[in-house]
């Protein structure tokens, strides 16, 4: 069974940074493809972030340039950086597999505000 446990999150002020962490326990990080959503209150969730299986990333318009996604096999750990934050950022954030989801995490929230 596989676990997700996405932590790193809090409030941070406008133009600052973060760094959130998926931890996966019963799926090898190395062999799927890896994505981070997000979902922000009265919207619906959406993918800001993706790691394919090719190394390749993607990444939604909004966050091009200010956000990065990486992974670690040895921790099997899947990170976002996130620089330059904005208010309209402000989301709870979940990691997951795009091609073959599994259960969902319970997300981590970043607030941005001054």
């Amino acid at each position: 069974q596989v676990r997700l446990v996405e932590s790193g999150g809090g409030l941070v002020q406008p133009g600052g940074s973060l760094r959130l962490s998926c931890a996966a326990s019963g799926s090898i990080v190395s062999l799927y493809a890896w994505a981070w959503y997000r979902q922000a209150p009265g919207k619906q969730r959406e993918l800001v972030a993706a790691s394919n299986s090719d190394r390749t990333t993607n990444y939604a318009d909004s966050v091009k340039g200010r956000f990065t996604i990486s992974r670690d096999n040895a921790k099997n750990t899947v990170y976002l950086q996130m620089n330059s934050l904005k208010p309209e950022d402000t989301a709870v954030y979940y990691c997951n597999r795009p091609r073959l989801p599994v259960t969902w995490g319970q997300g981590t929230q970043v607030t941005v505000s001054s």
